[in-house]
Formats: C-alpha cells, sequence, structure tokens
C-alpha cells in the first residue's frame, strides 16, 4: 500500500509514522508513506493555500488550486481520494478494515482553518472521514490516526494475523482483560479460569467479560451483539 497525507504541517503526521510498528512495516516494504507539505502546490510566491470565504464569516478556506493541483500530481489510477474533516462520517475499526483491503494507494487531505473550498469535496474526494466528534486544529494528527489504524491491518504488519481480530472494535465489542504474571500482585489475584487450561471456558469467560466491559464503557456499540 502507498499513503500520501498533504497537509500544512506535514511534521505532524510524520513524527508518529516513524515510530514502532509503522516504522517497522515502511523498513520492511509492507506500506510506503509520504507525507507533503500543500504549500508545494501553491501557485504565488507568498505559497498562499487559503483566502477568506465568500459570503462573510470567521476564519479562512483552503483555495481549490493548491488542492487539485497537488491531488493530480499525487494521484494514481488506483488512488483513494480521503479528505480528513470533522463534517465526515466517524471512522471505526470497520471502515479500518475495508480501506485496508479494499485499496493500495490512499491520499489523505488534511482540513485546516475554517475547512476547504468545496468544490474540492464535489470533483476530488472519495470519502469524507472524521475521527470523532470534536474539532481539531488541522487534519494532520487525524491522518495519522487513519494511517496507523490501516496499516496495522495489512498483512504481515501485525506478526500474528489473529491480532487484529482479537481486538476492541474488531468484533463491534471491547476487548476483555487482560493479565500477565505475577499471577499473584499484592494480593490481587488474576481470574482462576486463566490459569485451568480449559480453553472453551476461557473463551466463554472472556466473551462475558468483554460484553460486561462493553456494558460499562460503551453500551452504545452492543446493538445486538448480547
Amino acid at each position: 500500500m502507498r499513503i500520501d497525507i498533504v497537509s500544512l504541517f506535514p511534521e505532524i503526521s510524520r513524527a508518529p509514522l516513524q515510530e514502532s510498528m509503522m516504522k517497522r512495516a515502511q523498513e520492511a516494504g509492507q506500506v510506503e508513506i509520504h507525507c507533503h507539505d500543500l504549500r508545494e502546490w501553491a501557485s504565488d510566491k507568498h505559497r498562499k493555500t487559503d483566502d477568506e470565504p465568500f459570503g462573510g464569516g470567521q476564519g479562512m478556506v483552503l483555495k481549490p488550486e493548491p488542492l487539485f493541483a497537488c491531488v493530480r500530481a499525487l494521484e494514481s489510477e488506483q488512488a483513494h481520494v480521503v479528505l480528513m474533516t470533522p463534517q465526515g462520517p466517524r471512522f471505526d475499526q470497520k471502515r479500518a478494515i475495508a480501506l485496508a483491503k479494499e485499496q493500495t494507494h490512499l491520499l489523505l487531505l488534511c482540513g485546516h482553518y475554517e475547512g476547504v473550498d468545496h468544490r474540492v469535496v464535489e470533483a476530488l474526494v472519495d470519502e469524507e472521514l472524521s475521527i470523532g466528534d470534536y474539532v481539531l486544529t488541522n487534519g494532520a494528527l487525524a491522518a495519522a490516526v487513519v494511517t496507523d489504524a490501516v496499516v496495522r491491518l495489512l498483512p504481515g504488519v501485525l506478526g500474528d494475523e489473529r491480532s487484529a481480530w482479537e481486538e476492541s472494535f474488531s468484533e463491534g465489542i471491547l476487548e476483555s482483560p487482560q493479565y500477565t504474571r505475577p499471577a499473584d500482585y499484592e494480593g490481587r489475584k488474576i481470574p482462576e479460569v486463566l490459569l485451568s487450561g480449559h480453553h472453551e471456558k476461557i473463551a466463554a469467560w472472556r466473551r462475558e467479560q468483554a460484553l460486561q466491559r462493553t456494558r460499562e464503557n460503551r453500551p452504545d456499540l452492543l446493538g445486538e451483539q448480547e
């Protein structure tokens, strides 16, 4: 997979993607990640990328010219153009799985200021995404979040393919509690069932604990899971 991230502040996206699993995935050739400065495609000497909105209003809006130019320069036949914006549908694990399975080239455009000229959305964008119901300074952090969530699902990145399917949200609910050695720490003992070696009982316990944790922390996820 190739991922291009276009932002006014590319270092915000680049920094977290140069550590840990994301770094190893790039070194292993499982993904190419490129972070670009939108100003590279500005046409005037001041590298201006924003302007006042027609009709008045607070703040500035990203101009269409540099965004059209950058997409035309970076897109491939396989490119899936995504705009990171608070106005988009909420990104979740289901969407991360779909992007990892269905796409080979993601082109992530990062909103800034009061958003982008809507002609960009109409003409260039295949999908809008938001990582949550809040507003960030810009979309660069959101793009890094989406990249991390998608890349870790690519074949071979996690090492153990089962890991991606046993995590929170992969089955629509939260993950069950996890424990490691020592079995007794300051009088706090792990549940006996985990020491039993009985795989069916352990699986049943984990399922019930996952449902209980979801009821307590994210009841909105349950739906028909019960």
